[in-house]
């Protein structure tokens, strides 16, 4: 783009880029590529001047595809950048802080590029554009090499090899971005892609045998949340007087301070966004589960999904077993310290819930871990402000809870974990409750909320779930959390009443003349039923397995002794009701013993006194509630439209017009 481009709008009249995409081929050895590389002009900090680099962009990409076939520009382009990237890392340590500005740049220059032939040409055409030559009209390469593979294996070498330095940063981030732009030919497709020239190049051939390493330096980063240098301080010295040093080059080719397009911020005075305090991180998170999710070749299983779901511990010593390729180890006290500050983006409780669902060495050393709050906090509170989050968000906390509920010692553990001062749960002060009183808390609220909203049997099946698989461990109750689960109960057995009502009244009326079809009462009730059969269940299983730790839960249950009344007879809860009614008239008689005007104090003591003596043997045993989350057939038909409108939402310095997306439903502004 040369020294003189100054501004976004300038592109399409940009000399070098005319001569780039123009009918005039360049010789790899050509000087005009050490001035192309350099510009410098402020980087796109909104969605409206990303929207118009590409525009940009478009223009050039237009006559490049006209004339490429001739010039073969766009191959030589790339050779050059590749004969660059064997220099980086030495660069690096050299401090050659032009080199890997030019080299940066020239990245950043294919990336644009690769971005709008990927949009615009299918997959057989663009591997075509890259084995055009400088030789007579549409002829191409004859030799064996693929360069657009070679240029894929390149960036997976260059994110894993080059040292991260202040002046390696930038060129870091977007070589991950380019990968992401590689594989994004998915966006423009409303089917799930199944096979793919990129997923092929990226799983088998010469980029294979990075996997692991690749998969572990995206995860470091992660880890690491390493920021950007501050602007302007670490890529070219500062003079005494503070102004940028010129460089006068032989070739006269670098002007001012570098500047970083992709990150919106070095050298330039508009910084990365307060909540992204690390674009290095935000992009390795983004392209490990695009990379993690890849669909299964027919014959080759997705390598960096068996990469994530084998690695170990760096403590762990055990020999690893032959059968599983790709593994490595990682700090995991690092990994479970960064997952647990990171929770409130959608992409860090993706990487959570694929680790605990994936990796049975990551979700066994977490089910260890004796600060377990510090991971289910942030969860909770995802939960908690269900109405600002998306769905998908909400289903991934909701889930990652099932999966930690399947572990008795989790939910054993988490009763005498005791929280003081819950400032975001604002619907009562909680000055000192347990963890596993709030997670109730939490759950019955998020029931509530979907009773009311959403009206989502698959969030309320899920939640139901984590609460049974609870309940015959459920300690010591908080009153409140006692006082909503036979509230949430209440509710049910109000909306139970209210559709038997209009299920009632509807076969009493006329039939409708009408086109109008009636509401399926029958169905309404059949679910509601199922739902307070769930309740009974979860409240008979901390009754019988135990009784002795939960008087506030026995208290609650006699306050609002008169909710059960109706279903003593009812044939669907009949057997589940025998304990509950047991219970019930075993401290009401006691509380009718002791007299009238009794203090709250008073029947807690009672109802103490009471479990002694009730016989254990008169309550009836049932199967154990334990529910196991299974994920559902075909998972990639969501994962992978959750995973790219996370990367079309969040991937910094990436912008993609919303009426080319095929994959998921996008608004237009």
């Amino acid at each position: 783009m040369g020294s003189n481009s100054s501004k976004i709008s300038d592109l399409p009249k940009n000399e070098y880029l005319k001569k780039l995409s123009g009918p005039e081929s360049i010789s790899e050895n050509d000087p005009f590529w050490n001035q192309l590389f350099s510009f410098s002009f402020p980087a796109p900090t909104s969605s409206s001047e990303l929207k118009l680099l590409e525009e940009a962009t478009i223009s050039v990409c237009k006559s490049l595809v006209e004339n490429n076939p001739r010039t073969g520009n766009l191959a030589a382009l790339t050779k050059v950048f590749l004969s660059r990237t064997r220099e980086l890392r030495l660069s690096a340590e050299c401090q050659n802080h032009i080199f890997i500005w030019q080299t940066h740049n020239a990245l950043f220059i294919i990336c644009c590029l690769l971005k709008v032939f990927i949009r615009e040409l299918s997959e057989e055409e663009l591997q075509l554009h890259f084995t055009y030559e400088e030789k007579s009209p549409g002829s191409y390469s004859s030799d064996s090499e693929d360069l657009l593979e070679e240029l894929l294996c390149s960036l997976v070498q260059l994110i894993t090899d080059t040292p991260l330095l202040d002046i390696t940063y930038e060129i870091s981030v977007e070589a991950i971005s380019a990968m992401v732009v590689f594989l994004s030919c998915q966006l423009f497709h409303k089917e799930v892609l199944r096979q793919s020239i990129s997923h092929k190049y990226l799983m088998q051939g010469p980029c294979l045998p990075y996997t692991s390493k690749l998969v572990k330096t995206l995860l470091y980063n992660f880890i690491r949340q390493e920021k950007p240098p501050p602007p302007g301080t670490h890529v070219f010295p500062q003079q005494s007087d503070g102004g940028g040093l010129l460089y006068g080059l032989a070739s006269g080719v670098a002007t001012g301070l570098w500047t970083v397009f992709t990150l919106g911020g070095a050298g330039s005075k508009a910084a990365a966004s307060p909540e992204l305090t690390s674009p290095l991180a935000n992009q390795s998170l983004l392209l490990l589960l695009v990379l993690v999710n890849l669909t299964d070749a027919p014959d080759i299983p997705n390598p960096y999904r068996q990469a994530v779901s084998s690695f170990k511990n760096t403590q762990d010593s055990s020999p690893f077993p032959s059968s599983i390729p790709h593994t490595f180890q990682i700090n995991f006290n690092s990994l479970y310290t960064a997952l647990c500050e990171q929770q409130t983006s959608d992409q860090a409780t993706l990487l959570l819930y694929t680790l605990l669902h994936q990796n049975s060495n990551v979700r066994t050393y977490m089910l260890a871990r004796t600060d377990m709050e510090n991971l289910v906090l942030p969860i909770l509170e995802i939960l908690y402000h269900v109405e600002e989050r998306n769905s998908h968000h909400v289903y991934m906390a909701l889930i990652i809870l099932l999966i930690l509920t399947e572990d008795d010692g989790f939910n054993r553990s988490i009763h005498e974990v005791i929280l003081r001062n819950i400032t975001w749960y604002s619907e009562r002060v909680l000055t000192e409750i347990s963890l596993g009183s709030l997670l109730i808390l939490v759950v019955i609220r998020t029931i509530q909320y979907n009773m009311t909203r959403t009206r989502d049997k698959y969030l309320h099946t899920n939640c139901l779930a984590a609460l049974a698989n609870m309940s015959a461990q459920f300690r010591s109750l908080h009153q409140y959390a006692a006082q909503r689960i036979i509230s949430l109960f209440s509710l049910l057995s109000k909306k139970h009443n209210k559709v038997l009502e209009q299920a009632t009244q509807s076969l009493r009326g006329p039939l409708s003349s009408s086109d109008v079809p009636l509401p399926d009462y029958a169905q309404d009730l059949s679910v509601i039923e199922e739902v307070i059969r769930m309740m009974l269940e979860i409240i008979n299983s901390c009754l019988t397995n135990s009784l002795h730790h939960n008087p506030n839960l026995v208290y609650a249950l006699l306050y609002k002794r008169d909710l059960f009344e109706q279903f003593r007879t009812h044939p669907s809860f009949q057997d589940i009701m025998q304990n509950i009614d047991l219970v019930i008239s075993f401290f009401s008689s006691r509380l009718l013993q002791a007299g009238a005007e009794l203090s709250v104090e008073r029947v807690l003591e009672i109802i103490k006194q009471g479990v002694v003596a009730l016989p254990k043997d008169r309550l009836k045993k049932f199967p154990e509630l334990k529910f196991k989350y299974v994920e559902e057939e075909q998972p990639e038909e969501f994962f992978i439209p959750y995973v790219w409108s996370l990367v079309y939402n969040s991937a910094v310095g990436l912008y993609w017009n919303p009426q080319d997306i095929q994959l998921f439903a996008m608004d237009s502004d």
